[in-house]
């Protein structure tokens, strides 16, 4: 009874606020800002949230959060088209819907697909929101009896699930999360200010990397690049066929199928660290065990469809299960959203159940709300969707670099914003050409800070009750739930290593050669080395303590790493490298010579400031790029100009400043 008189005010108060009309405005906003990233195939909801990430400065904190929950529901509804229409998943969490909507949109049932594809979505995104609700009704007593070491130990469990399971190869997965980590690591520490891989000379290490660079470098980048060096339309007809209805009354058909599949997407979500990354894989592996006929999966069967699509929508409920409950991201996406729910003055994790729970229902039942509104519009824009993909991406390609850049800039409005996405930017497309697991990169990164921080006052805390008496400290560091969260942890990293493989799908990695994956094998290697031992020599021992013992457990896998590549015959999986499969003519433009045109954007900012550099970039862009002749250039390019400044001046944003503007006192927007 006192749970209920607790949360059912709460949930009134939630529902108010939802239906606010500035509120639904903000959802409406975000619902189109993910369904114009979900089109893009890659880029998703880490991509999209890293862009809006920097405008949470100042806003309302329920307006905030419409506009982010808005853009993370929909993404895995607009990212089937990438999957449907092209062949090409639009995220991690639509791979598996390709290997059947594919080769039905290829039989001239696009519409089928879609449509059936978009009602589970819906369907599994309101389960994922209902199931969440009860939850947290449920949680919130085992909620407040969470420590310290609790959480330090489901940072752990987060961290242990994401490595082994987000990787064809889990000694990858291993060393991409505890480079991440250590990236996370630069900068001031928070227990007494040392620096790491930092110098006072260089302020802009002092404070560490920023989520917004680190999420835009990592994902955006990677898949932008991808895509321009194919220099093709998207799609090639944009066309739908038939079968709309078709589609629905195939979702009520399997409704069974949709109801197991959002529970299983509900339960992956649940798991910190996995969502998107194997859950369509998990549903999809169930959906051809639970049918009685399997000849049509893989050729256009709907029911690959229909379950892959109820658990990817189904999986954000449950991944904001740990990322509201524990401060855990649930996924590569929540990690992102929770460095924006903190930018809106909020502190996920129990504290924030315990004293926000009016704000906690308002995430959840956005989400439900968004789901509805965005399979809406998917529905209603599907065929004005269909013709934007029979587009050039080359054309649309210099418009996204452009925001990216706009957006980094906002992290610390200084032109080593710039440098960093550079060179994250080159981590992440080292990560995806290699098959290292970029979610699992991220959420060590985000979660990096966190760990130190718990590690560091769980110790201490320890130490005291230790000096008390043994059975004292051991009280402390070993309750039930501890102990409970600590077997989780093995038995989830046994089963890891024994299935991750059968989880993640099948086929068989391109590999070109042993050189290039060693070389970035041994790069990794040397960059932890140099940071274990600068950490080393940092003399307060709680300081350095986190970032050794992370170091030296990467290190141990970039051993075995090596070990296995000395050993595995040509042909191994742990030689993948996609640029072996992009060599048949499919990516005819060179990798380093497509990033180079976005080093000549920022290289061209640094010089002239961002909005002369970004005439000039254009210009040579559609001219020598896309080959367009001088009248389309010249509209574009204006178009792209008018588009930035339209932004800087709604948002109330500078841009980056130049060389030029050191020198001359230039009239806004080119100072």
């Amino acid at each position: 009874m006192d749970i209920m008189a607790t949360a059912l005010p709460a949930l009134g108060e939630a529902l108010s606020l939802i239906f606010q009309p500035a509120q639904l405005m903000y959802l409406v906003i975000g619902v189109l800002l993910g369904l114009s990233v979900g089109v893009f195939p890659g880029l998703g909801g880490i991509a999209g949230l890293s862009l809006v990430l920097p405008f949470m400065f100042g806003m309302d904190p329920v307006s905030g959060l419409a506009l982010m929950v808005g853009l993370i529901a929909v993404v895995p509804t607009s990212d089937t088209f990438a999957s449907v229409m092209l062949g090409i998943p639009g995220s991690t969490a639509s791979q598996a819907t390709v290997l059947d909507g594919f080769p039905l949109s290829k039989k001239g049932e696009a519409a089928r697909a879609l449509s059936a594809a978009f009602i589970s979505s819906l369907f599994g995104g309101l389960m994922g929101a209902v199931i969440l609700t009860f939850f947290l009704l449920i949680a919130r007593p085992l909620i407040l009896a969470f420590g310290l070491p609790e959480m330090l130990l489901i940072t752990v469990l987060g961290l242990s699930m994401v490595a082994i399971l987000a990787g064809r190869i889990p000694l990858k997965g291993v060393a991409a999360a505890g480079l991440g980590l250590m990236i996370g690591t630069i900068g001031e520490s928070d227990a007494s200010g040392s620096l790491r891989m930092a110098t006072y000379d260089i302020p802009y290490l002092v404070d560490g990397l920023k989520l917004v660079i680190v999420g835009l470098g990592i994902f955006a980048v990677p898949e932008i690049v991808a895509l321009l060096r194919q220099d093709r339309a998207i799609s090639k007809t944009g066309g739908l066929g038939s079968g709309w209805l078709r589609g629905i009354r195939d979702w009520a058909a399997n409704i069974w199928l949709s109801i197991r599949s959002a529970c299983i997407g509900v339960i992956v979500g649940v798991i910190p660290g996995l969502g998107g990354s194997v859950v369509d894989w998990i549903t999809y592996g169930f959906t051809v065990q639970g049918a009685k006929d399997k000849s049509q999966f893989g050729q256009g069967d709907i029911r690959g469809v229909i379950g892959p699509e109820s658990s990817n929508n189904a999986k954000e409920g449950g991944g904001l299960v740990p990322t509201l409950i524990f401060g855990i991201p649930g996924s590569g996406s929540m990690a992102v959203f929770l460095g924006g729910i903190a930018l809106l003055g909020y502190d996920p994790g129990p504290h924030m159940v315990r004293h926000n729970l009016d704000i906690t229902y308002t995430i959840v039942w956005s989400l439900a709300l968004a789901n509805v509104v965005g399979a809406g519009l998917c529905i209603l824009l599907s065929n004005q969707i269909a013709r934007v993909t029979t587009i050039r991406f080359t054309l649309v390609a210099p418009f996204l670099f452009t925001i990216i850049a706009f957006a980094a800039f906002q992290s610390s409005q200084t032109l080593e914003d710039l440098a960093a996405l550079i060179a994250i930017g080159i981590i992440g497309i080292m990560l995806r050409r290699f098959e290292w697991s970029r979610p699992a990169f991220l959420i060590g990164f985000v979660l990096s800070s966190q760990a130190e921080s718990f590690a560091n006052q769980a110790v201490q805390i320890a130490t005291v009750r230790f000096n008390r008496g043994f059975w004292d400290g051991m009280e402390y560091i070993a309750s039930p739930v501890s102990i409970g969260i600590l077997a989780l942890t093995i038995i989830s990293i046994v089963v890891g290593v024994r299935q991750g493989k059968q989880i993640l799908g099948s086929g068989t990695p391109p590999v070109a050669g042993r050189r290039a994956p060693l070389i970035f094998l041994l790069a990794v290697t040397a960059y932890v080395a140099v940071a274990v031992w600068d950490a080393s020599q940092i003399s307060i021992m709680r300081d350095k303590i986190f970032p050794v013992t992370i170091g030296l457990v990467t290190l141990a896998a970039c051993a075995l790493l090596l070990l296995r590549m000395s050993r595995a015959p040509a042909g191994d999986p742990v030689y993948a490298d996609l640029e072996a499969g992009e060599e048949d003519g499919q990516a005819p433009h060179g990798l380093w010579g497509t990033l180079g045109w976005f080093a000549l954007l920022l290289g061209l900012s640094a010089l002239l400031g961002f909005i002369l550099a970004l005439g000039i970039f254009f210009i040579l862009f559609l001219r020598e790029r896309a080959g367009l002749g001088w009248t389309r250039t010249l509209i574009l390019t204006a178009a792209a100009i008018g588009l930035m400044c339209f932004l800087g001046g709604v948002l109330g944003r500078d841009f980056p400043p130049g060389l030029l503007q050191s020198y001359f006192d230039l009239p806004w927007p080119l100072t």
